[in-house]
């Protein structure tokens, strides 16, 4: 199986299923004496592990994090960093009922008819569950740009039809403070309330719902890019939608954008340092990023995650020989992703930061 593997100078393997004995990533191209904060990696993996509220999955998972290489005296060595996160709570039970047959809107069916054999507890290396890996990795990105004045932050913007006005001139602390304070993780305390009421009326009814996470990255350098294949948009969308569930990726005026005209959406230079090399736009349609590489301004985006496709309820399928059958879900699920997503979108996107930034490091850019 190929595609187990993001990114170029910053590149990561991730390895393991949901349902075997553990679940981990190398990280190659680590820069040598990065802090190593444990307890701020194992706090990232906290946001995203299992079982933290009544509206995700009660499955019961400790995400403890053990790194086997690549760190001396608390600092990166500039050598493989190997991290390994034990699978504790499997009940590979829960998923009998489902072995011949093909989940709606699951990679049962592509999994099988590609490789000929799949892991149905839980999907195997399809599953979600992959993304921790993902998140104890982005951490260490995260470590590494602070020191460089770089911050990620995102947030739920919107689950189902319920949308969290603008976020205005806060500070990235006040907003994570606002988000953590709330199950959803919503920076806006009156939308998060009306969100967690829906989610678990959905939850009650059996059912399941999407949402749209926002994010946005400050501190970002001019330059982090390339003008053809290698744009910074398109390898933070493509990170975006390698994440289970995510079915859109919009950055700047996204969509909206298409229906506005030239004279309009342009973002007028200006320059109130009177520098050269330190020019700012009056607006920022363009998200950060002019012809694939960072201007220097904050860069934005959203991703859209689909309604989770287990659901509570009955459902035609068919069976491993094609027969009509019927399937409902069983076990432990969320009844909505976003949450529990918001930490997997700022690791994905301290990624795609790190990668381009040492790109440009080893062509004597920065």
């Amino acid at each position: 199986m190929a595609g187990n593997s993001f990114g170029q100078s910053f590149r990561i393997t991730t390895f393991g299923e949901s349902h075997g004995d553990a679940i981990g990533v190398i990280i190659d191209g680590c820069p040598p004496n990065i802090k190593l904060d444990l307890d701020f990696i194992q706090a990232e993996l906290d946001k995203r592990k299992p079982g933290q509220s009544k509206i995700t999955t009660q499955r019961k998972e400790s995400d403890t994090v053990k790194i086997l290489s690549g760190v001396f005296e608390g600092k990166t060595t500039g050598t493989p960093v190997a991290m390994l996160i034990p699978n504790e709570d499997q009940r590979s039970k829960d998923y009998s009922h489902i072995q011949d047959k093909y989940r709606p809107s699951h990679a049962d069916y592509t999994y099988q008819t590609k490789y000929g054999i799949r892991d149905y507890r839980g999907g195997g290396r399809s599953s979600a569950r992959e993304t921790a890996a993902r998140v104890a990795a982005g951490a260490v990105a995260k470590l590494f740009l602070q020191e460089l004045g770089i911050h990620v932050f995102a947030h739920v913007s919107a689950v189902g039809k319920i949308e969290a006005p603008n976020l205005g001139d806060l500070d990235i602390n006040e907003l994570v403070t606002i988000r953590e304070a709330n199950i959803v993780r919503c920076a806006d305390p009156a939308t998060a309330n009306q969100m967690i009421a829906f989610i678990d009326a959905v939850r009650k009814d059996g059912d399941t719902v999407g949402g749209i996470v926002s994010a946005l990255i400050k501190g970002v350098p001019v330059g982090l890019g390339e003008p053809v294949f290698d744009k910074l948009h398109a390898d933070l969308g493509k990170a975006m939608l390698s994440i289970n569930a995510v079915h859109g990726f919009e950055y700047g005026s996204g969509f909206s954008g298409a229906t506005m005209r030239g004279s309009e959406h342009n973002d007028i230079f200006i320059n109130p340092a009177k520098q050269a090399n330190s020019l700012k736009t009056l607006t920022n349609f363009s998200g950060g990023i002019q012809g694939g590489i960072s201007n220097g301004m904050d860069i934005n985006f959203r991703v859209a995650f689909k309604p989770v496709a287990t659901i509570m309820r009955a459902q035609s399928t068919v069976n491993l020989e094609g027969e009509e059958t019927e399937i409902s879900g069983k076990g432990r699920h969320d009844p909505c992703v976003v949450p529990r997503a918001v930490a997997i979108v700022e690791a994905m996107a301290a990624l795609v930061i790190t990668d381009h930034y040492l790109r440009n490091l080893s062509l004597g850019r920065s």
